[in-house]
């Protein structure tokens, strides 16, 4: 776990009075400030506004450049610009042009001080979030939220929990929240702005206009843009030093050395080139500086083999449009240095395409046909490809009992040992495409904006698809018109309306069924059908008390009233929280998956990809297909033109698989987990309720799985919290208690 961590307070420590829902430090000396000091951390400038860089990262991922005494930028993470354009960028910044922060190629966190103010620029899908909380007469700010809930003795937020798990792509409902009282978030597309001590959330996009379109590029103009941003994000990570993990004399912690016969636990599968897929130690818990990294911590993997990630550069290769977009790309853009012969990847290396195949859950074709493109793609020359084959102990919610406290909950929790075998095979950098469908798809609710800017005629080849994804019905002739009218309804509504509708529906639930508007278990035309609002629950939401949708109701409410007008369209908006969800999903997934020494890279999470993708027009995302025809573009451009038959097809049908198999072959440790669950006694859930789901979802009902995954995850992630020793930080006046101690809080009543 990787995260930086600085405050700004006023000259005398009284330049901000505390925040009145921060805890109260009136016991604690103002001026000249506590001495206190994150674990582990390494201090990239001093007083009056420290910022310290925590945890295992590498020397190029730290920069810092000078344009004199008073004016400093910090970069962390994986930048592209040269130090030249980072000192034009913290130049243009001290005159208020903040969006420089932000126009490099790759995924970082910019920290702009220019005298007395401090700039934090967020990216703009939610990936490198930023986090800040009153503290000392000042403000805190952090990457990571658990630090600062340490750092002011924060209690859990129980209705924020309630929230997550009702509405998680709603922003109306989690607002700026954290699972910590106190500890807040900047909304991705805004920076935190701080001048001793107090602060200010500015955003630094572009707005568009209700009621006139912004203008829009030509398509081709669009799609070219959206290459050139792609290319140059991958081309990023590839020009970037190489990095491999010392592992010291191979001994196997905790269980002994590697067998005589050389056979694995499980399967007994070895990849084509004998690399073994589940290796590595995981969750060291040491900083490089002899601290512990927080969150990290005991080695929770105890293999028969200790291994982890290969030098150079990996990639997914799913057989999906988007991972095997950038494993292509990876393996063949020209004119990198030390590359001869144009392979990207460094002299006479081939780039590792990893393709996880699953053996004990039933894809049907969808699993075979992915795997075949993946064979197609991979007989590419430089590509080097590997196949992970894994059993049961491999389904989603295995191992929930042994992996790292990640910052919040998510659903990548329930199916971290799955990705964490995925990974351990792949490289040192290792690529990934997750955020694609998040960009490049169009939301349903983006229907709604071409009616409202009267282009009708546009919606006639999606709606028809829809028509034909459900298969050949009477009702199938139906589909267009109510598609149509649901489109049109919610172009009509406005966003208090929609707000006020969404409340209402939380209150009036089913007994045992799903929620109105909540997300259908049925086919493309039900999801888009409760996809067309402003706002919906989610689909944890139908096992949730009334008490605790009470209160995420009164939530939408509070919101509804605050609201004077938006100045953006519903299918913007959902498209913009869909993104920010997926995005702190794959923050999750990135800390409770980590594999020692790796780091992963989604380059369609970037602030340059993410850019091009919006200024791509809305006729164009709304096409069928419309994600696949891109990268094919996108391809065609880099010299890439032949892919495998299917290419691009979009399917969900081996994810629920394998999550229903999951379940049941997890069945009776997911019954233990939820005899006495901590989100019964926090007044989220019925235990028995939960546990009557699990035991139909095994027995093939047709109920949410990713429901069932978000509440699995929100009860491994409470033990997990309150189970953790120690605090992020040290010093003679470091916080006495750690965040959340003493345990779950008794649920109020309403």
């Amino acid at each position: 776990m990787r995260w930086l961590v600085g405050w700004s307070r006023g000259a005398a420590g009284s330049g901000t009075e505390a925040r009145p829902d921060a805890p109260d430090r009136s016991d604690r000396p103002a001026s000249p400030g506590p001495p206190v000091e994150p674990v582990g951390a390494r201090l990239l400038w001093g007083e009056p506004a420290p910022l310290w860089a925590v945890g295992d990262w590498r020397p190029d991922e730290v920069r810092v450049v000078h344009a004199d005494a008073d004016t400093r930028l910090a970069v962390l993470g994986r930048c592209g610009a040269s130090d030249e354009a980072l000192r034009s960028g913290l130049l243009s910044a001290r005159g208020g042009a903040l969006r420089h922060l932000t126009a490099w190629p790759g995924s970082y966190t910019a920290v702009a001080r220019v005298g007395r103010r401090l700039t934090v620029a967020g990216d703009l899908a939610g990936a490198r979030p930023v986090f800040h909380a009153a503290w000392s007469g000042g403000t805190a700010y952090a990457t990571a939220a658990l630090p600062l809930a340490d750092l002011v003795e924060a209690e859990l937020d129980i209705g924020y929990l309630a929230a997550l798990l009702a509405c998680p792509d709603s922003p109306e409902a989690l607002a700026d929240g954290t699972p910590y009282t106190g500890v807040r978030r900047v909304p991705p597309g805004h920076a935190l702005v701080l001048r001793d001590g107090a602060r200010d959330i500015t955003g630094y996009e572009p707005t568009s206009s209700l009621a006139v379109a912004a203008p829009q590029l030509d398509a081709r103009q669009a799609v070219e843009g959206v290459r050139e941003a792609i290319v140059e994000a991958v081309r990023t990570r590839l020009a970037a030093p190489r990095h491999a993990v010392e592992y010291g004399d191979g001994h196997v912690p905790g269980d002994g050395h590697l067998p005589g016969d050389g056979h694995l636990p499980g399967d007994g599968h070895l990849s084509g080139d004998g690399h073994v897929p589940d290796g590595g130690a995981y969750g060291h818990g040491r900083a490089p500086g002899g601290g512990t990294v927080p969150g990290a911590g005991p080695a929770h993997r105890r293999t028969a083999y200790r291994r982890g990630p290969a030098p150079g550069v990996g990639a997914d290769l799913s057989g999906g449009s988007a991972s095997g977009t950038l494993a292509l790309l990876a393996a063949g853009l020209p004119g990198l240095p030390g590359t001869p012969l144009g392979f990207g990847n460094g002299t006479g290396e081939r780039l590792l395409a990893v393709t996880f195949n699953d053996l004990a859950s039933d894809g049907g074709r969808t699993r075979e046909s992915e795997l075949e493109r993946a064979r197609a793609i991979a007989a590419n020359p430089r590509l080097r490809h590997v196949i992970v084959a894994a059993g049961t102990e491999a389904l989603p919610y295995a191992e929930l009992y042994d992996g790292p406290l990640t910052d919040e909950p998510g659903p990548a929790i329930a199916s971290a040992a799955r990705h964490r075998r995925r990974l351990a095979a792949g490289g040192a950098d290792h690529l990934v495409g997750h955020g694609a469908r998040q960009v490049l798809d169009a939301h349903p609710a983006r229907l709604a904006d071409l009616l409202m800017d009267r282009r009708r005629r546009h919606l006639l080849k999606p709606v028809s698809a829809l028509a034909r994804a459900d298969g050949p019905s009477a009702h199938s002739l139906f589909v267009p018109f109510t598609v149509y009218r649901a489109a049109r309804r919610l172009a009509r509504t406005s966003y208090r309306e929609g707000l006020e509708a969404a409340a209402a529906e939380l209150l009036t639930p089913g007994a045992y069924g799903p929620l109105p508007g909540a997300p259908a278990t049925g086919g493309p035309v039900d999801a888009s059908l409760a996809a067309l609002a402003w706002c919906r629950p989610g689909p944890a939401a139908r096992w949730l008390t009334g008490e605790a949708l009470a209160e995420v109701s009164v939530r939408l409410q509070s919101a509804a009233v605050r609201t004077n007008g938006l100045a953006q369209r519903p299918g913007e908006r959902r498209a913009a929280a869909a993104l920010s969800r997926h995005a702190a999903d794959h923050r999750v997934l990135e800390q409770a998956a980590e594999v020692r020494g790796q780091r992963l890279h989604a380059p369609f999470l970037d602030n340059q990809v993410v850019r091009a993708c919006r200024a791509l027009p809305e006729a164009l995302r709304v096409q069928p297909g419309a994600r696949a025809s891109v990268l094919r573009s996108v391809l065609a451009g880099a010299g890439i033109r032949e892919l495998p038959p299917g290419w691009g097809a979009p399917s969900h049908a081996a994810h629920a698989a394998a999550g229903r198999a999951g379940i049941g072959a997890s069945l009776g440790l997911l019954q233990d987990l939820f005899a006495t669950p901590l989100l019964a006694d926090a007044g989220l859930v019925d235990a028995g309720v939960v546990r009557g789901a699990l035991r139909a979802a095994a027995n093939g009902a047709p109920l949410a799985l990713d429901g069932l995954a978000e509440l699995v995850s929100a009860e491994v992630w409470l033990r997990r919290l309150l189970a953790r020793r120690g605090t992020c930080w040290t010093g003679p006046a470091a916080p006495s208690r750690r965040a959340v101690a003493g345990g779950v809080p008794p649920r109020p009543s309403l």
